[in-house]
């Protein structure tokens, strides 16, 4: 800058005008590089800035592709999750009480894996603690709330029911409430001071009709001995599994879904729920046609059939919930209905069994609904009834 300065007092010495210019020149030369400097530290700041402001963008892009992969893994992970519950058909097996000895537990082992189901665990529960956890009550679900669970005024019979007691017995349902004559099972025990089997004879004797009314599905009230007792006949059920000497022997089992269907599961290899009309290779009918051998006290009947499995792949994980102390939202199965948007709570709620709006229209029992359903359809109208009860 300083040679250029002494050029051009030069040239401007000539004439006053040229050395009033002269003199005006480094102040003015100055004022342009001061200018200089500041724009370059303007473009410094700019570009600093543009770059910060690249850097948060660059990692606003980055989060939100992050974000996008994580989501498409999840939506993967999901479709796998339905996938492989619609792939694996899983049930809950377990020999009654009355037929538990090791000949019958090796019988239904063996018959289990002649069918290609593969057993994946298998054990015992004693009736202390069938009763003290109410394992038993829960699994009988409505038919045992109405006998265990729930008192009289928490009962909602329809205004049909109740028109049918008043014809029946004389008196208005909210009456006989009033008077306190109505008992559920278990209290209607402690009232006649008798057992489960003594309160079970007693109701053995009624007449459906006279003294004696279905109120709907597993809900029945009978007169006896002066009082009106809810499921009486439940308690001498639930006697056989809560006995001190008594027990159950469960079997977790699985299957493809595409080599043996649900209603053959339970139709061919468990066999009817009256043994004697159980097809021929059933394990119903095998324990039935050899009782002796098999070491049961008494003949099999409808009641003591030997063996229970479950009725569709939704009551499975139900009853793996309340034996086994699974959880909805990590059984595998539970996991798959989750996945396909059937939340825990609604699984948990549905495990009781309640009347739901039917995608066809209508209502009814959700496990009638699902009863016999392969592990994909089952999955699938599930998802079909969530969706008509929201």
């Amino acid at each position: 800058m300083a040679h250029r300065f002494a050029r051009s007092a030069r040239l401007l010495a000539f004439s006053p005008g040229r050395a009033a210019a002269a003199a005006a020149l480094p102040a003015a030369l100055c004022a342009q590089h001061a200018k200089a400097e500041a724009n370059e530290d303007i473009n410094k700041e700019t570009v600093a800035a543009a770059a910060a402001a690249a850097a948060v963008g660059y990692a606003a892009v980055a989060a939100t592709q992050a974000n996008a992969k994580a989501k498409d893994a999840q939506e993967r992970l999901k479709a796998l999750e339905v996938r492989a519950a619609k792939a694996t058909s899983s049930a809950f097996v377990f020999v009654k009480p009355h037929a538990v000895t090791d000949s019958v537990k090796t019988k239904v082992k063996s018959g289990l894996e002649k069918a290609g189901i593969s057993v994946l665990e298998e054990g015992s529960i004693a009736g202390p603690k069938i009763d003290a956890d109410m394992l038993i009550d829960t699994h009988y679900g409505a038919i045992a709330a109405k006998a265990v669970k729930l008192k009289p005024s928490e009962l909602k019979p329809s205004a049909k029911a109740q028109k049918d007691f008043e014809k029946a017995f004389g008196l208005t349902w909210s009456d006989a409430l009033k008077q306190g004559l109505v008992y559920n099972a278990s209290d209607a025990c402690k009232q006649l001071g008798c057992d489960g089997a003594g309160l079970d004879a007693k109701w053995s004797t009624l007449t459906r009709g006279q003294n004696l009314i279905k109120f709907g599905g597993g809900f029945y009230c009978g007169k006896v001995e002066g009082i009106y007792v809810m499921n009486g006949f439940y308690m001498a059920m639930r006697g056989k599994f809560t006995d001190p000497s008594a027990t159950i022997h469960y079997y977790l089992v699985e299957w493809p879904t595409s080599s043996l269907s649900w209603a053959d599961f339970r139709g061919k290899v468990l066999g009817a729920t009256d043994p004697a009309e159980a097809s021929q290779g059933s394990l119903r009918r095998a324990i039935l046609d050899d009782w002796r051998a098999l070491g049961l006290p008494a003949c099999p009947d409808t009641g003591d059939n030997g063996v229970h499995a479950s009725a569709s792949p939704f009551e499975a994980l139900s009853e793996r919930v309340n034996w086994c102390g699974a959880s909805f939202d990590t059984d595998a199965y539970g996991r798959g209905l989750v996945a396909a948007g059937v939340d825990a709570k609604t699984l948990k709620a549905w495990a009781e069994d309640p009347q739901v709006k039917l995608p066809g229209g209508g209502a009814g029992s959700l496990f009638d609904a699902l009863e016999d359903l392969d592990a994909d359809k089952c999955l699938e109208t599930a998802k079909a009834i969530k969706k008509a009860n929201e």
